[in-house]
């Protein structure tokens, strides 16, 4: 099979990590990955964050998880046994945000063009990660940060810039069985 074809038919997002750090060079390579991404009129209209510090992840989680559960809690409404089946997930984790993953990518963006291509930078960087052995996932709820100042700081988020990460990335502890996925809806003309 094609290598790129296969690395997006197997990558998976990964929630177990072993506790190693990603070598920088590794890094750097999936996040030369994600800077080779299309962008809407060559805008590149992206930069990375990336981190490693123990100290600053907690500060995240701190600041991420009562935005996520505040969230969840309209899942409890129209799906009582997905938001117990989440919570019970959640208790289990020492963190359940950004996984206790060894490095978190912030993938921030500016601009006109930032909506349409920070995303393809995300993908880039997942698909990069997996076919060199490391291990990813982008958590939305992991973007809920901007209230805590500290962390603004930290990232240097400008009033103009929007979070389009973050993707967690390490070694995998546990690789996921692929899920179901429906059969593509297409129109032919």
């Amino acid at each position: 099979m094609n290598p790129v074809i296969e690395a997006i038919k197997k990558r998976r997002s990964v929630r177990s990590y072993e506790d190693r750090p990603v070598p920088r060079d590794i890094l750097d390579i999936i996040i030369d990955a994600g800077n080779q991404a299309p962008s809407a009129m060559n805008s590149q209209p992206w930069r990375f964050v990336i981190i490693e510090d123990k100290s600053l992840k907690k500060k995240l989680l701190r600041a991420a998880l009562p935005n996520a559960k505040k969230i969840l809690e309209n899942v409890r409404e129209f799906d009582p046994d997905r938001y117990a089946q989440i919570m019970k997930r959640y208790g289990e984790l020492e963190d359940p945000i950004y996984y206790s993953a060894p490095a978190v990518i912030f993938v921030i963006g500016s601009g006109r063009y930032a909506d349409h291509s920070c995303p393809l930078a995300c993908e880039n960087i997942m698909l990069a990660a997996y076919s060199l052995g490391i291990g990813s996932c982008w958590v939305g709820f992991g973007s809920m940060v901007t209230e805590d100042a500290d962390v603004l700081k930290a990232l240097d988020l400008k009033e103009d810039e929007k979070i389009y990460g973050p993707i967690v990335l390490g070694y995998p502890r546990l690789f996921p069985d692929p899920p179901q996925k429906k059969p593509p809806c297409v129109k032919w003309l």
